[in-house]
């Protein structure tokens, strides 16, 4: 019964991105060394999930660009290209845990049951719980935080390499 559900949570979220995508100027394709599922968009913004994770694309603005994605479980690494084309003012990745709000930018978001841990490669990106999203940090390169269901202040760290590689190997970099 279990492997049915999560079958049928499968074909449903691939449904959910798979229209978004038709919605937006974005496409998906299937890498397999590592798995991945990856959304390109014609803007330059790539969205690359393992594939057994979760990723529901957020509606268009009206001109065929994504607001956000909703993350429910492990990992996505996110890109955003910096150039003047991409106007990505506001694109938010959503966990159960955090927002986080990026533009020009690359970064991961990796999400479990307990945690969202988010760290950036390159840019800045804004981070909150969201429970709390007018109490937030920023991250810069080399930096991540991570977020549960507590009190506690966000603590930005520098992570250390083996994070980070244990991290960008799941996406084959």
């Amino acid at each position: 019964m279990r492997t049915t559900a999560r079958l049928a949570a499968t074909a449903a979220l691939t449904l959910a991105a798979s229209s978004a995508a038709a919605q937006t100027r974005c496409t998906e394709t299937t890498r397999f060394d590592p798995p991945l599922r990856i959304l390109h968009c014609a803007d330059g913004l790539t969205l690359e999930t393992e594939r057994a994770g979760s990723l529901r694309p957020v509606g268009s603005d009206g001109d065929g660009h994504l607001k956000g994605a909703e993350i429910g479980g492990n990992a996505v690494f996110v890109t955003i290209p910096a150039s003047r084309r991409v106007r990505r003012d506001g694109f938010q990745i959503l966990t159960p845990h955090a927002v986080a709000s990026v533009r020009g930018t690359v970064y991961a978001v990796d999400v479990t049951r307990a945690r969202t841990s988010v760290f950036v490669a390159q840019g800045r990106v804004d981070v909150a719980r969201r429970t709390d999203p007018q109490v937030a940090v920023t991250l810069g390169p080399g930096e991540g935080v991570d977020v549960d269901d507590g009190r506690d202040p966000l603590e930005v760290r520098r992570w250390p390499q083996e994070r980070v590689r244990s991290l960008l190997e799941r996406f084959g970099r």
